[in-house]
């Protein structure tokens, strides 16, 4: 079964991203996009109701987003990235953790577990 989760840490902060919106989506055809959950992040910097675990995940790929200037104007601070859109492939039948590292001038992110 394949699932996907996602976790959001501030590094100029050193603790979770609170209040962070997200969407992911699938991609149908070449340039088209589906939309397939929404969620913000909790006080945990997670955001366990991002996909609906009644339907099936497939294979192929992924595109999730983080409104980090959403965040940033919660804590009155000027971000450079608005946004920050991660694309990834799903390739087996497996969990698929794909975390954030925000602060106001830059981001990371990798293959979690």
């Amino acid at each position: 079964m394949i699932t996907i989760s996602t976790h959001v840490l501030d590094t100029s902060k050193g603790k979770p991203a609170v209040e962070v919106p997200i969407l992911l989506e699938f991609m149908k055809s070449q340039n088209e996009w589906q939309e397939i959950g929404k969620a913000t992040t909790n006080k945990d910097g997670r955001a366990p109701e991002l996909i609906n675990k009644e339907i099936p995940l497939e294979k192929g790929t992924y595109r999730i987003t983080f409104d980090t200037n959403t965040y940033f104007k919660l804590s009155d601070i000027k971000g450079f990235y608005p946004t920050v859109s991660i694309v990834f492939q799903i390739e087996n039948e497996e969990h698929h953790h794909v975390p954030l590292l925000i602060n106001p001038f830059g981001y990371s992110t990798y293959r979690g577990s």
